[in-house]
């Protein structure tokens, strides 16, 4: 199947490690462009920028703090006098603090709900100035959205929010441009391997259809394949990879 993004440029936050590595990787090997973004990571983010570049393409690093809107407009209109236009967005970027719903704080609260809900808007704010007619954006939420998660509740209230952010968003900017989202399951990354911490052993066989975590590139198929054209009547949906997880 022709996915039809030959020499796009493809915006992935979150991009140093995990998920949206492999989804910067995986638009690489489809023939985009790639801007990197990260937090702290820099020497994951200069790796991933370098495997785009092995694989023959073009990648440039922007780096900000999710969670303040300065750093990210700041970032974002820096990048924009080297990246002229942005086809594909991929909001992936996020954090968690693992602990039961008795033991969060409101500074846990304020910061995981800071980076995941309001930072994903801080960036797709700022971008949308650099795409154009036929872009695309994908927001990553997360399985947490819909079942909810007693030892991280204020990441999963966030990832809920970013659902129906998808949702408000696809009405204000169709046709023009195209939102939709991904609800991963428990992936095998780091952010996932702390989930892991606070589940049974059997997590896998007793709550997955899959008997199995996903592999951040099972997860960044999905996401290149719904920004590319190739998914171009799909509109503010969220699409579901979770091993069975959770069933509609």
């Amino acid at each position: 199947m022709e996915l039809g993004i030959l020499g796009h440029k493809v915006f992935v936050t979150g991009a140093s490690k995990g998920i949206g590595a492999a989804t910067a990787k995986l638009f690489a090997e489809e023939g985009a462009d790639v801007v990197v973004g990260y937090g702290n990571d820099e020497e994951g983010a200069k790796r991933v920028a370098q495997d785009v570049v092995n694989a023959g393409r073009q990648s440039w690093t922007c780096r900000f703090d999710m969670g303040d809107k300065r750093s990210v407009a700041d970032a974002i209109d820096r990048l924009s006098s080297e990246v002229r236009h942005i086809d594909i967005a991929v909001l992936n970027a996020g954090m968690n603090i693992v602990k039961p719903f008795d033991e969060v704080t409101f500074e846990d609260w304020d910061e995981v709900v800071n980076v995941n809900l309001n930072g994903t808007f801080y960036v797709l704010k700022s971008v949308l100035p650099l795409m154009e007619a036929g872009g695309s954006v994908v927001i990553v939420s997360s399985v947490a959205a819909h079942t909810g998660v007693p030892h991280h509740p204020h990441y999963a209230a966030a990832k809920a929010g970013l659902v129906n952010l998808t949702k408000s968003a696809a009405r204000a900017l169709s046709p023009k441009i195209r939102v939709n989202c991904v609800a991963p399951g428990v992936t095998l990354t780091d952010m996932g391997d702390e989930a892991l911490t606070a589940q049974s052993d059997d997590y896998a066989k007793t709550k997955l259809l899959s008997h199995r975590y996903a592999t951040p590139t099972e997860i960044a198929k999905s996401i290149v394949y719904l920004a590319s054209p190739a998914a171009g009547f799909i509109y503010g949906s969220t699409l579901d990879i979770n091993g069975g997880r959770y069933l509609r």
